[in-house]
């Protein structure tokens, strides 16, 4: 805890009522959030295209996100930091008994392991609350929707509500295209063509999972792609004396075409 220390007096500092900085003595859990989902997706970005000093800042910038929540929880008489750090240390410990009680088991075992620690607690915290269990607990609301659609998916997955192979997959596809068709065409409304295209994406999440691909990832660098090759666009009509407004759509499918040949 040494060299955690010196931090938590910093934030202490930082939320003192009287000496402390305005901005993070206004600050709520709740008010907190919008920075702490910045703050993951800059250690990812700097994962996939930073370097390690830009990894290790950023790191520290999440782990600052950490102990402002403990401050709070701290102040509010809830938790503090010390408690944050016991929790994960008893659960790893737990959800590990083939490192730290000699047990031995092989991959599916400690898959199975795991999966029944991770029952256990949605039980427990579901009879706390008075509610039903289900295995769609304990998914967040506020991950990607991506993301969300593949945990949920791999959840139903591992009671056998899943394809077996990848074909029907393709088949589902091919049926959710032709019906966000149908909904375009018929003028269904927006909202129709939503849920539809909702199913749609829903389908490509499933691809992605059967092909082993994490789809937030595979997105992820659709879009780099996209503005890497869009930027390509933008240099060479500037050396041309024009702007994108100025160019002509063929003109830019065919400095996007030279953008993918150069890759």
């Amino acid at each position: 805890m040494s060299q955690i220390e010196p931090l938590l007096e910093i934030m202490e500092k930082l939320r003192d009522p009287e000496t402390g900085c305005p901005w993070d003595i206004r600050q709520t859990y709740k008010t907190i959030v919008p920075h702490t989902l910045e703050e993951v997706y800059e250690v990812v970005d700097a994962i996939e295209n930073g370097g390690i000093a830009d990894l290790r800042e950023e790191l520290g910038d999440l782990l600052f996100q950490v102990v402002f929540y403990a401050q709070i929880g701290k102040e509010r008489n809830e938790f503090d930091f010390t408690d944050v750090v016991s929790g994960i240390s008893e659960k790893l410990t737990r959800r590990h008994p083939h490192v730290f009680d000699g047990q031995s088991m092989d991959e599916s075992e400690l898959s199975a392991s795991w999966e029944q620690f991770k029952r256990e607690e949605r039980q427990k915290k579901n009879q706390s609350e008075g509610q039903d269990e289900s295995l769609m607990d304990n998914i967040p609301l506020v991950l990607p929707a991506l993301t969300r659609a593949a945990k949920i998916q791999n959840r139903a997955a591992k009671v056998g509500f899943d394809w077996q192979t990848i074909e029907p997959v393709w088949e589902k596809l091919q049926e959710e295209m032709n019906e966000i068709h149908e909904a375009i065409n018929d003028n269904m409304g927006l909202d129709k063509i939503e849920d539809e295209l909702g199913d749609l994406l829903c389908v490509c999440v499933n691809l992605a999972r059967h092909l082993k691909v994490d789809p937030e990832k595979a997105l992820r660098r659709s879009n780099t792609k996209f503005e890497r090759r869009f930027r390509y666009i933008e240099s060479r009509l500037a050396r041309a004396g024009k702007t994108p407004e100025e160019a002509s759509l063929d003109e830019m499918d065919a400095l996007w075409d030279e953008a993918k040949k150069e890759e």
